[in-house]
């Protein structure tokens, strides 16, 4: 007998070998009918797989984030599975669950394919799922795995394995598809009951642009037709405020294929709200002690190789600027850090002068594919609110309830009330990542939670999530869409000296 521990710490005793809906089975028939997956210990698993040691567990449902992440990474599975029906000898990349459903990026050789043809294939996942079909998880050798998929033509795939260890590759099988997955997924097919095919659009491979372009397919499921219905009507009062539509028809922003993708122009109205809310954030800052500084849009090279910039981001930058001295590199400024420590270095400082808060509404640039770039949310040049704090260890919990605090008050301004903090922190399994002692980051860490604690903040923990330099807290508000969105962030850095 093995112990199972619930999540209101009561502990019960099953054979060994039990699962996930045999435990909710003990519990209610009810329960064993909505149980999705199941949490083991701080791992995700299928509610069917077998638990064959003592384990805390949670049944996962539909009301629980990683239910509806279960659900819809099973969805793309059926999706592909109907697609592969239709479309025989398609070849199949990556297909995970998304905060909002999921997508599967497929090649479709010949095939042509529009949203014109998410009828039939909605029609055939339906169709499949009625099948009650079981999702049949499979230990594979590497050399097995490669030549499964080797036989049928999938070179995605084959890719795919190559970088992954011996001893670590599972299949799942549902109905005739077979994919290279991690799992977890729904106990059958069943459970799907409403689906919709929301969108088509191009992905570079591996998001390389020199790479085949593949074609993605998004889509959400539901449990009920109800809920699918539901959520329609909100994506269509969504698209009415999509800012992309308002920020054309009010004059707000533009974009110029000639002056660059991902370069939003600011025309006239827009310029008067930005400065306004600009004016506004300058004087919150000045009365929160902050003095406002201004850097150059560029920065030689060996300044962001000196801040270890350049090796985590260079990939991500615009290419160097050269000059006609040899051998001289600029960067257009992709982050303010660097150009801040220069100016709090330009004089001697005692303990005494600390903190020393710098704020800038800084411009930065950054290379995103063009596949990515998204209105506002995701471009290539933007300004931000930012700021540095320069303080002693001892000083960095004050200065962390200082800035959420002004946090605080620019969302009651905004009237943002819909958010989560997540909090991310270093991989301990993995600190070689990170620069600064083990003393200064669990000093950062502990005076993060603390201060959400007792904050009272709606938090999540990230582990590995962190920046290089030191652990931050971001603040993700959702939107009419439903998304979130991360507004500010907050980071510990550490700097030597």
């Amino acid at each position: 007998m093995i112990n199972i521990t619930l999540p209101d710490s009561s502990v019960r005793q099953y054979p060994e070998g039990v699962t996930g809906v045999e435990i909710a089975k003990s519990i209610s028939e009810g329960l064993a009918r909505n149980v999705l997956s199941i949490q083991v210990n701080d791992e995700i698993w299928d509610a069917t797989r077998s638990i064959s040691s003592d384990s805390k567990i949670k049944l996962l449902t539909w009301s629980d984030p990683e239910g509806k992440a279960t659900m819809w990474h099973s969805s793309a599975h059926l999706m592909a599975e109907a697609i592969e029906l239709l479309y025989p000898g398609v070849k199949f990349g990556i297909g995970p669950d998304i905060e909002n459903g999921f997508y599967y990026d497929i090649d479709f050789g010949n095939y042509p394919i529009s949203s014109d043809d998410f009828p039939k294939i909605e029609k055939k996942i339906l169709e499949l799922a009625k099948e009650k079909q079981n999702f049949l998880r499979k230990d594979v050798a590497k050399t097995e795995a490669i030549g499964y998929f080797t036989g049928k033509g999938d070179e995605y795939k084959v890719e795919l394995l190559q970088g992954l260890e011996d001893g670590q590759i599972t299949f799942y099988e549902s109905g005739k598809f077979t994919d290279l997955c991690r799992g977890p997924h729904i106990p059958d097919t069943s459970f799907i009951k409403a689906i919709k095919l929301l969108s088509i659009a191009g992905a570079y491979w591996r998001g390389d642009e020199k790479r085949k372009q593949l074609t993605r397919i998004y889509g959400i499921s539901f449990p009920k037709q109800k809920e699918l219905d539901e959520f329609l009507v909100f994506l269509e009062e969504a698209k009415k405020r999509d800012h992309r539509k308002l920020g054309k028809e009010l004059e707000l922003f533009a974009f110029s294929q000639k002056v660059g993708l991902g370069l939003p122009l600011w025309l006239p109205r827009g310029a008067a709200l930005r400065e306004r809310l600009e004016m506004f954030l300058k004087k919150v800052q000045k009365k929160a002690g902050y003095e406002q500084v201004m850097c150059p849009h560029i920065g030689n090279v060996e300044l962001y190789k000196t801040s270890g910039h350049y090796q985590k981001y260079g990939e991500s930058s615009f290419r160097p600027i050269t000059t006609p001295v040899e051998g001289e590199e600029f960067f257009l400024k992709p982050m303010n850090c660097p150009h801040h420590c220069e100016i709090y270095k330009v004089k001697p400082r005692s303990y005494r002068d600390l903190p020393v808060r710098l704020a800038e509404f800084g411009t930065v640039y950054r290379y995103e594919q063009s596949g990515e770039l998204h209105g506002l949310t995701r471009v290539r040049g933007f300004t931000q609110d930012d700021a540095h704090i320069f303080c002693t260890p001892e000083q960095v919990k004050d200065e962390f309830k200082g800035v959420m605090d002004i946090v605080m008050l620019i969302f009651k301004a905004l009237n943002f009330k819909d958010f989560i903090v997540q909090i991310s922190l270093r991989d301990p399994e993995n600190k070689e990542k990170y620069i600064g002692s083990d003393e200064n980051w669990e000093k950062a860490e502990r005076a993060i939670r603390e201060v959400a604690e007792e904050r009272g903040l709606n938090t999540v923990i990230e582990l590995g999530e962190a920046a290089f330099y030191g652990p931050k807290m971001d603040f993700m508000v959702n939107g009419f869409h439903g998304e979130g969105c991360p507004w500010p962030e907050m980071a510990a850095r550490h700097y030597p000296g």
